[in-house]
C-alpha cells in the first residue's frame, strides 16, 4: 500500500490543532499508564498499526509490562488491571466502538463513580484524541516507524 495524502503537508493547522489537544492531554492528571492504555487499545481496535507501533514503546518506556501489553485486547479475562484501568478500557472500547451500541450507562457509571467529572471528561479527550490519529493514520496508509 502506497501512503497516501500527508496531512501534516497538506493541512498543517488541522495537524497544529490536533496537537494542541495532545499538549494538553500532556499537562491533565492523567497518568502516562492511563494515557497509553487508552492509546493502545484504542489502536487495537481500529487496527492502527503505526500507532500500536508508536504507544507499544511509549508504554514500555513509561514503565509498562510486557505482559500487560500482551494481554490488552482480552483485559477482561486478567487480573493485571486495576478498576481504574478497567473502567477505562471499557470506556475507551465503547467510544471506540461507538457506532455498534453507544456509550452504556452502566460503562458510563463506573467511570463516573471512579473519577471526578474533570477526569472523566480527560479520559474521554483522550479516546477521542487517539480516535482521530487512529482514523488519519489508517486512511493515509502510514506504516509503523514512519514520521508523521
Amino acid at each position: 500500500m502506497e501512503k497516501r495524502i500527508d496531512f501534516a503537508a497538506t493541512e498543517p493547522e488541522a495537524v497544529k490543532a490536533l496537537m494542541g489537544l495532545e499538549k494538553y492531554l500532556q499537562s491533565t492528571s492523567l497518568s502516562h499508564t492511563h494515557k497509553e492504555l487508552i492509546k493502545m487499545r484504542a489502536s487495537q481496535i481500529n487496527g492502527c498499526a503505526y500507532c500500536l507501533d508508536m504507544h507499544s514503546s511509549d508504554a514500555r518506556s513509561n514503565g509498562e509490562t510486557e505482559q500487560r501489553l500482551y494481554v490488552l485486547s482480552a483485559w477482561r479475562e486478567t487480573d493485571l488491571f486495576t478498576e481504574e484501568e478497567c473502567a477505562i478500557l471499557a470506556l475507551t472500547e465503547e467510544m471506540t466502538l461507538l457506532h455498534q451500541h453507544g456509550v452504556s450507562d452502566e460503562t458510563y457509571a463506573k467511570a463516573a463513580t471512579l473519577f471526578d467529572k474533570h477526569q472523566l471528561a480527560q479520559i474521554m479527550l483522550a479516546i477521542i484524541a487517539i480516535n482521530a490519529w487512529n482514523r488519519m493514520a489508517v486512511t493515509t496508509h502510514m506504516k509503523p516507524g514512519q514520521r508523521a
